[in-house]
């Protein structure tokens, strides 16, 4: 299964999270911003980062923007912008594009351009929050969109001692693990046979009610 291909528009601190948050979990992230500090920081994280006008129609067709499954346009604080990444992400015919917006005018505008969802990172944070309190057993959650989520979590009890095949994870749940996390070490290549350790956690993905599920 092909790993799917996300682009970032914007290397400030909301996409500079999304960005290195989908390269540790395996994705291919092509990573976009006009100023080079920015995109040094992540040079060595994604799978492509480049300086360039994220508004230059040449300069996203050299980098095969129409190849990717996802776009994020996240410079909200750019409106004009964030609005032509947006245009341009959809003639190129990125199927799925979400856009950050600075406040409900901004984001009406960039959905009627063809954003498929709209993001408001600062207001949603105090939600992720209590969510992730709720949830005793996450430890980090991040909203991919208003239906996906990328969790890390603790093993739950039942799960120690037990290899993924065992467990049957993706047809249980229909989310997929995508890492183990001891400490500060990820590993990305779980084989199925594989046992989990106590201390370990695990980084899954998929519809965040189904992850809710994970008992």
């Amino acid at each position: 299964m092909a790993k799917r291909e996300f682009a970032v528009f914007g290397l400030g601190k909301f996409g500079r999270s999304v960005a290195t948050t989908l390269a540790a979990s395996g994705c291919e992230v092509i990573a976009i911003d006009i100023n080079e500090e920015k995109v040094e920081e992540v040079s060595d994280v994604v799978t492509v980062a480049v300086k360039a006008d994220v508004t230059d129609n040449d300069a996203l067709q050299a980098l095969g923007i129409r190849n990717v499954d996802v776009a994020f346009v996240t410079m909200s604080e750019d409106l004009e912008a964030s609005i032509m990444a947006t245009i341009l992400a959809k003639e190129f015919g990125v199927s799925y594009v979400i856009a950050k917006a600075s406040n409900e005018l901004h984001g009406t505008v960039l959905r009627k351009v063809g954003a498929d969802e709209i993001v408001f990172p600062e207001k949603e944070m105090g939600a992720r929050i209590a969510r992730t309190m709720m949830a005793g057993n996450f430890i980090d959650l991040i909203e991919l969109s208003s239906r996906i989520s990328i969790v890390e979590m603790e093993i739950p009890k039942t799960w120690v001692g037990k290899t993924l095949r065992e467990l049957n994870i993706r047809d249980r749940f229909g989310v997929n693990l995508i890492a183990l996390k001891l400490g500060d070490r990820l590993d990305v290549n779980v084989l199925p046979d594989t046992p989990l350790e106590e201390k370990e956690s695990i980084v899954v993905v998929g519809d965040t009610k189904a992850i809710h599920q994970i008992r």
